[in-house]
């Protein structure tokens, strides 16, 4: 019987004490911050609509096809907004393809005409995926 319990008490004790792995991987997403100055801003039709291109050399082909891209905008000091978003009449968008990504400001109607936009961060965030 002292065996039984022994080798009963031995399985528990190694129950126990058994460790789990935990293994802990660096964070791969990358966040950028950028001011997109309201000369970069340009348009093709009378003020309909605004782009901005801006080198993103961290946008290679392999992240373009895997990775994704969030855009925020900050209108005001420490408030982000996530893109696509209309704010004020004005509605912003953006695509990315690889080494660059492409910012629009619109006329949230499609026909008013909109005023340049002014300096603007811009928090740009990758997100890695394996």
């Amino acid at each position: 019987m002292k065996r039984i319990l022994s080798i009963i008490g031995c399985v528990i004790v190694l129950a126990a004490s058994s460790c789990t792995k935990k293994y802990i991987t660096p964070n791969p997403n990358q966040t950028i911050l950028l001011t997109v100055k309201s000369t970069d801003w340009t348009t093709t039709d009378g003020g309909k609509t605004y782009s901005a291109v801006i080198d993103a050399p961290e946008i290679d082909s392999y992240f373009n096809d895997h990775g994704g891209v969030l855009v925020y905008f900050s209108f005001t000091d420490g408030v982000y907004e996530q893109v696509p978003e209309v704010y004020q009449g004005i509605a912003y968008s953006y695509t990315h393809n690889t080494g660059s990504l492409a910012l629009y400001a619109q006329s949230s109607d499609g026909i008013t005409p909109v005023a340049r936009p002014d300096d603007t961060v811009v928090k740009l965030l990758l997100i890695d995926s394996n």
